[in-house]
């Protein structure tokens, strides 16, 4: 075969002086040929590429680890495993087996859970949309509900008469833990007086009784002293109420948000450095509850953590498809994955490396996805040898949101597969084909082409 004569390309030589944020930034890419003891060349032969990769091992260990972190500090602790994180229903079958509760925020995700048979007293129902039928069926269930605004108020007044009981609700509240940006749009805000206003409401409606406080202050929160002071103020607040109505609080669900490998845009040292550990937002949330509860009060303390759990446990296989030069001259790499399949690529670097050694010269390269628009970007910072089409990448800390978040768009959705505890490898969601796409279209019999015939040119 007789390579292809490439134009020289003269940079400049970057030193890249050490700095307070980093040393030298061009290093090797590493090298990674197998995935939770399985060889990359196995799963791609048998499974195609892009393909999605999640460890059995790893989310199990992550789970437990966080679990075991705060059960060590406070012993009435509860997890919510967060469907809208990761809903594809082999991942919420390990959770549940773990012990997690179902975190819901719509009914999709509300009848994933029940067609995973979660009984609805392991379900918490949160989220600003929560249709009246679906409001309704929660009840009966006996699912932890938490409010979000003063529509669902009177959505559960209508359907407490109707059943005529008095129904137990948590009520979310937003507040200032001292970071930016402050989530407000979610609940009824604490310092304004909102909160204690939408308590008032539901007590002069007879209906509705509030045992439950929730509150989720943001993602990847890198503060664990924000969680102290959230609550603090959620369990000063609990008080309140139990002085005013006499109710009071069995529960103090603090949300999620705790942050995972993923590396922020922006950011300039390794997660290692970066990133509190997760014994620090523990003793952080453990000690602000120790020091603000009453003596004999214990009310459970439930975690909705979703990307701390399953992010390191995801991993995506994609492979290069095209080799080009930019007119800059940038190397680029066009590979068979994009931001279709890896949408948070808009917000975080992921760990990215090559599935074989590759001698040659590193320089400044961009990644770019398959879809034929120019936001699809990878990686527009990553230093790399010169590779050849059917290189593979092999993109780490992708397990969150991904799978949720992933578009329909250009590209069909590949398979995603499970590397089992014993190193088996599970298909857990197949590849999509054209009826995945065509399955809930209807073409009017008039604009059948297969009725007519070719037009002569």
């Amino acid at each position: 075969m007789v390579n292809q004569y490439e134009k020289p390309v003269i940079q400049k030589l970057d030193s890249k002086f050490t700095n307070k944020f980093s040393g030298n930034n061009q290093s090797q890419c590493k090298v990674q040929t197998e995935i939770a003891g399985v060889a990359i060349d196995d799963l791609v032969q048998q499974f195609g590429s892009p393909l999605f990769v999640y460890s059995e091992q790893t989310l199990r260990r992550k789970f437990r680890t966080i679990r075991n972190t705060f059960t060590t500090r406070y012993p009435n602790v509860t997890f919510g495993w967060s469907y809208k994180t990761n809903y594809l229903k082999a991942i919420c079958a390990i959770l549940h087996q773990e012990g997690a509760m179902a975190e819901l925020v719509s009914k999709m995700e509300y009848d994933k859970a029940k067609a995973l048979s979660i009984p609805g007293n392991q379900i918490i129902l949160n989220g600003p949309h929560k249709p009246f039928a679906t409001l309704e069926a929660a009840v009966r269930d006996g699912v932890t509900i938490n409010i979000d605004h003063l529509d669902e108020i009177e959505d559960l007044e209508a359907i407490a008469t109707r059943l005529n009981r008095t129904i137990s609700v948590g009520i979310r509240l937003n507040l200032n833990a001292g970071i930016y940006p402050c989530w407000s749009r979610f609940g009824f805000n604490l310092e304004s007086g909102q909160a204690m206003e939408a308590v008032r409401r539901m007590a002069s409606g007879g209906k509705l009784r509030v045992n439950g406080l929730h509150s989720h202050i943001g993602t990847f929160i890198m503060e664990p002293a924000a969680y102290a002071r959230q609550v603090e103020k959620m369990v000063m607040f609990g008080y309140e109420v139990e002085q005013e109505f006499g109710w009071q609080m069995e529960y103090i669900d603090i949300g999620g948000g705790f942050p995972s490998r993923s590396r922020l845009k922006g950011t300039y040292h390794a997660a290692e450095v970066m990133l509190p550990s997760i014994e620090e937002y523990a003793d952080a949330v453990c000690d602000a509850l120790w020091a603000a509860l009453k003596p004999g009060h214990m009310p459970k303390l439930i975690v909705e953590s979703g990307r701390a759990v399953i992010d390191e446990a995801g991993t995506l296989i994609a492979s290069v498809c095209g080799t080009k030069r930019l007119p800059d001259g940038t190397r680029a790499y066009v590979i068979d994955a994009g931001v279709n399949l890896l949408f948070t690529s808009f917000w975080y670097r992921f760990d990215i490396a090559l599935d074989r050694q590759v001698s040659g010269l590193y320089e400044p390269s961009v990644i770019y996805g398959p879809l034929c628009m120019n936001i699809d970007v990878i990686d527009e910072t990553i230093s790399l040898p010169p590779l050849s089409r059917g290189t593979r990448f092999v993109i780490s800390t992708v397990g969150a949101y991904n799978n949720t978040q992933w578009m329909q768009f250009i590209e069909y959705r590949p398979n995603v597969v499970l590397v089992t505890e014993t190193g088996d490898v599970e298909l857990i969601r197949e590849a999509e084909d054209l009826s995945d796409l065509e399955r809930r279209e209807h073409l009017p019999s008039r604009l059948d082409l297969r009725k007519f015939a070719p037009t002569s040119l």
